[in-house]
């Protein structure tokens, strides 16, 4: 039986699920690690929470999302609001370093720096499309397309 082109979007959207999760974990990662200090720069001034424990949380929160968008197909509707929230969450930290003219990441101009902040609203609605919540309605699938989207979570 041929597909129908709405399940074809839907891989494209396992894909962009995937690649968001490898990329969020990576990031967590890096928040845990090397890239402490450069993660740092970006915890407004007037944040009141301790940069290193706030860069350690947020890694540990961007691990975990990764993970779940990853691991856990069935609940992407739910990982990809979570991890939109989360990246609405933090985008005042963007703000923060083009503000306050931070350094990090090779983002050492101003103009860098502004551009980095248009970035986040694309990972917002990434996290949202490849969640599977930018979908107007479900689309109607035979049984057989039921059982595969139930085992696989696609």
């Amino acid at each position: 039986m041929a597909r129908r082109p709405r399940l074809q979007g839907m891989k494209a959207q396992t894909l962009g699920r995937v690649v968001l999760g490898g990329f969020m974990v990576t990031a967590g990662v890096l928040h845990l690690t090397t890239q402490r200090d450069e993660f740092q720069a970006q915890v407004p001034d007037w944040f009141p929470v301790d940069e290193d424990l706030t860069v350690l949380a947020s890694g540990v929160v961007e691990v975990a999302l990764g993970g779940a968008f990853v691991a856990l197909p069935k609940h992407r509707r739910t990982v990809g609001a979570l991890l939109a929230a989360f990246l609405v969450a933090i985008f005042p930290g963007n703000i923060a370093q083009y503000v306050e003219g931070a350094d990090a990441f090779g983002l050492d101009t101003d103009e860098a720096r502004l551009r980095r902040l248009f970035f986040q609203p694309v990972l917002v609605l990434w996290a949202l499309w490849a969640g599977g919540l930018l979908s107007r309605r479900r689309p109607v699938l035979d049984e057989e397309e039921q059982r595969e989207e139930v085992e696989t979570g696609e």
